[in-house]
């Protein structure tokens, strides 16, 4: 029984002795070893210098882009404590686009790195991509800080119009310049496009000239200022009135009253006259009064008592005229009017003032014993039948007599 069983251990031991044995390989009496060898020999004899090159590019660009990190960490603590705010603005305007250019500059570099070795025809092809992506990241710094200076123009109380104006017009100059670089480093023959400028201008200018008429409109407005972002305006040849929302080069756009958006094409402008009550340096109050016929005897102290309360009223601005005069004799009143200047141009403290004025000039006039008038009429009758005189009937009529009727 023992021996079976150690005949059984050795058995096994013969087969993993086997199996840990190198193997041998067929048809060239090499083991596995000498293969893996071979192979590490042949790798490490290749010529792995643009590895290391692409390597130490992408590593100083980490560099690079770490250091701007600092730095501008550093610039920012340093035009803090400046009273100049425009170093502000740039350093904010220019900060991510320098991150990215950084980023363009070390990826163009390792694939030109890469072409040299591989395809040296992609490296033009890379260097192209490399300008193009200079440029287009240089315009946005710039319309960054455009649009910087702009919020840091209307914070310090700027006219609105005035800047959004210039920022409009520096935009547009620094697509133009970009433009013509690209167009460059494309291939496009500028000279061509020049060329073409003068007749394709005459055929754009026809076909468009209702854009223009409206893009020229609205320099006109930014040029002559009749009215800006924010000011009520209304015009008598058309039904235009509202505030102001947005000027730009087609459209302004206005909200009425009743708070719907009104677009009006800026050559509309040109042609129209437009009023702007959101200048108006006083608000007027021009009221016309009337009292009874029978109350004409007060006429005269109540309109110097409402001329003193006028010189009093701490809403009238006493540099402006005041009138208050005797108009006319009306068809059942007295007339006199008010003539005034508010100190607000507030709308709602205008009526609010006008309001005022109008219950003091009522209490005046009811103080003095005497009253508005109303509209009446009276009849002269000739003669008047008994059974309206009170006479017998059939008797004679009365004549002469008057009916006054409300």
């Amino acid at each position: 029984m023992y021996q079976s069983r150690l005949a059984y251990a050795c058995s096994k031991l013969c087969v993993n002795a086997d199996k840990i044995r190198p193997k041998q390989v067929n048809q060239s009496g090499k083991n596995d070893m000498d293969i893996y060898m071979s192979w590490w020999t042949e790798l490490v004899g290749q010529d792995y210098e643009w590895f290391w090159n692409v390597g130490i590019a992408l590593t100083l660009t980490l560099i690079a882009g770490l250091f701007w990190r600092m730095l501008r960490k550093r610039l920012v603590r340093l035009v803090a404590s400046t009273e100049n705010h425009w170093d502000d603005v740039v350093i904010n305007a220019i900060a991510v686009p320098v991150n990215w250019m950084i980023v363009a500059v070390g990826l163009t570099w390792a694939a030109d790195i890469t072409a040299a070795y591989y395809d040296k025809e992609v490296q033009t092809s890379i260097s192209i991509v490399r300008q193009l992506s200079l440029i287009i990241l240089a315009a946005w710094a710039m319309w960054r800080l455009i649009n910087r200076v702009e919020e840091k123009q209307l914070e310090g109380g700027m006219d609105p119009t005035t800047v959004q104006l210039v920022g409009k017009l520096a935009k547009l100059a620094v697509t133009i310049l970009i433009i013509l670089p690209v167009f460059q480093l494309l291939g496009i023959s500028i000279s061509g496009i020049l060329a073409f400028g003068g007749m394709g201008g005459l055929i754009v200018g026809l076909a468009a000239k209702d854009l223009l008429a409206n893009f020229f409109g609205s320099l006109i407005i930014y040029l002559d200022k009749p009215f800006k972002v924010g000011d009520w305006i209304r015009s008598p040849d058309r039904s235009i009135e509202g505030t102001v929302e947005s000027i730009g080069f087609r459209v302004t756009r206005i909200r009425t009253f009743d708070k719907r958006p009104l677009y009006v094409p800026n050559s509309v402008f040109t042609s129209i006259s437009v009023e702007n009550p959101s200048r108006m340096l006083n608000r007027r109050i021009y009221e016309t009064i009337g009292v009874r016929y029978q109350d004409a005897h007060t006429v005269r102290g109540i309109m110097e008592e409402i001329r003193e309360m006028l010189r009093q009223h701490e809403e009238i601005d006493q540099e402006q005229t005041i009138i208050v005069n005797f108009n006319a004799f009306g068809a059942s009143s007295l007339d006199f009017f008010i003539y005034t200047f508010t100190k607000t141009t507030n709308w709602v403290h205008y009526h609010e003032v006008k309001q005022d004025v109008l219950l003091k000039v009522m209490d005046i006039i009811h103080d003095r014993g005497a009253d508005c008038a109303f509209p009446t009429r009276t009849l002269h009758l000739e003669s008047m039948p008994a059974e309206l005189s009170g006479g017998s009937p059939g008797g004679p009529g009365v004549s002469g007599q008057s009916v006054t009727q409300g």
